[in-house]
């Protein structure tokens, strides 16, 4: 099968290619590299590089290649973000979904797998978090999301697309190849490891007055390998029907024990103060991943916050300036 895969030089979209090559399938990879990295592409991988607002450049790949299913990871996705510019984010998350399904209903594609996102339940109702739950996003960028799900939902109705929802909650870690790299980062263990490494001189943490164990947020977090391997599974049972799951470990660590576990593998001090609340953010959000295991028999194979962290560090000490070298 023959794979379109958006944003597919980024962090999590360049996993997934690795893996769906892995698996046997042939992959597309469509990226502006606005933030995404050329090195991130799987030497396998066809790069196609254009922006998802080109809707020539779209139906031109949808032309050139039997494209016959799509994971669509590309997108604005720092929450902060989006709270300050919401047009923005809805505009072009939404916007772009639109064009990419256009070409997939021109040229009678019908499989498509979200990278979407625990913000869409924003502040839970009640921990672990499942998929049943009330939908009341807690930033422009959850609503985004949700948007495309709903959008989802009619192209069901009306073209016969079949698709998996996969909503994320903290994607970490690292693959042999490919690791984490934005700019600027926003995610908490890069961050963390960019001061073992003395490319920060100290960590920010945003709140530390949460109801919480020690006053720091709480966040699950999921290898990204992990991550990568359900959405084949996801995939490959949509023949099944259009699903959606949330995909985490079911674990939750505070933001502070997640830098007491950094300090733990990297030996380093790693100092941190405490910053002012961001907006947006919940105190606590842990999945329930309850209905892909029952489904599709998925697992964290690497539930460990200490592996995970371990592995990005890994990475990180291997490439110190992420893909900029």
């Amino acid at each position: 099968m023959m794979m379109l895969v958006t944003g597919g030089a980024g962090y999590i979209g360049s996993v997934a290619t690795e893996e769906l090559i892995k698996a046997g399938y042939d992959v597309v990879v469509y990226d502006n590299l606005t933030q995404g990295h050329r090195q991130a592409v799987h030497p396998q991988a066809v790069l196609v590089e254009a922006h998802l607002a080109d809707r020539g450049a779209l139906n031109s790949v949808f032309a050139k290649h039997d494209i016959q299913a799509v994971m669509h990871f590309a997108a604005h996705s720092v929450v902060s973000f989006s709270m300050h510019d919401p047009l923005l984010f809805i505009r072009e998350n939404v916007g772009h979904a639109i064009n990419l399904l256009e070409a997939m209903a021109a040229h009678d594609v019908k499989r498509f797998i979200l990278s979407s996102t625990a913000n869409v339940y924003g502040d839970p109702e009640r921990i672990p978090i499942r998929e049943e739950d009330g939908l009341a996003p807690g930033s422009p960028y959850g609503e985004s999301k949700l948007m495309i799900e709903r959008i989802l939902h009619w192209c069901e109705v009306r073209y016969g697309l079949r698709y998996a929802s996969l909503r994320y909650f903290n994607a970490a870690g690292a693959s042999e190849a490919y690791g984490e790299h934005h700019d600027p980062e926003t995610h908490l263990i890069p961050l963390l490891l960019k001061v073992a490494l003395g490319q920060r001189e100290h960590l920010d943490i945003y709140g530390s007055d949460y109801p919480t164990r020690d006053g720091t947020c709480v966040r699950d977090y999921i290898h990204l390998i992990d991550l990568a391997q359900a959405h084949i599974l996801a995939l490959e049972a949509l023949d099944e029907g259009s699903r959606i799951y949330n995909l985490g470990n079911g674990e939750g660590f505070t933001v502070q024990e997640v830098v007491t576990t950094a300090r733990e593998v990297t030996g380093h001090p790693i100092p941190a103060r405490i910053a002012p609340r961001r907006s947006g953010d919940p105190a606590t959000l842990v999945a329930s991943s309850e209905k892909i295991r029952r489904e599709l028999g998925w697992e964290a194979r690497s539930p460990d916050l200490r592996e995970i962290i371990e592995s990005a560090w890994r990475w990180q000490q291997a490439h110190p300036e992420g893909y900029a070298e």
